[in-house]
This record gives structure tokens, sequence and C-alpha cells, in this order.
């Protein structure tokens, strides 16, 4: 599961970090990576196991989730006003 929610948490940042990926919502991503790490990263404490990856999990998708969801805010905005504009042109 630390893995799983590394990965999903890494996902989500690089694909919050470019615009044009926001077509799908990445911060899904980060939404899964964050609880799977933060279990993970439970079991792993109560078996006395070292939980760094989870630890790494949980920051990278804390991090994706915040930057990918603040860049699909935007471009909805974005096309928002793009339609706005448009269509005060009668276009």
């Amino acid at each position: 599961m630390a893995i799983a929610g590394l990965i999903l948490g890494i996902l989500s940042l690089i694909g919050g970090s470019i615009p044009v990926t926001a077509a799908f919502p990445m911060w899904l991503f980060g939404l899964v990576g964050i609880i799977l790490s933060t279990i993970a990263r439970k079991k792993l404490k109560a078996a006395n196991q070292p939980s760094g990856v989870a630890t790494a999990g949980l920051v990278l998708s804390i991090i994706g989730f915040v930057l990918s969801l603040i860049t699909f805010v935007a471009c909805l905005v974005c096309a928002g006003a793009a339609a706005g504009a448009l269509g005060s042109l009668g276009l």
C-alpha cells in the first residue's frame, strides 16, 4: 500500500504541474494516494516497521493534490472566461 501511495503521489505531482493533463482530474490520484499512504503508515507504525516510503507517499500526495487541484480549478476558470468572452462577441 505504501508503494501504491507513493506512485499515486508522484503521478499527482507530475500531472498537477502540467496544465494539459487538467482535462483528467489528477487530484483524484492525490486523494487516493493520501488515503493509501495514511493507512500504510498506520499499519507500519503498529508493526514497528520503517514507514519512510509511506511518509514520502503521504507528502507527495498532499503536495500533488493541492497543486493539481489549483491547476484544475484554474483551467475551469480560464475555460469559463473564454466561453464568456466568445459569448459577448456573439460567436
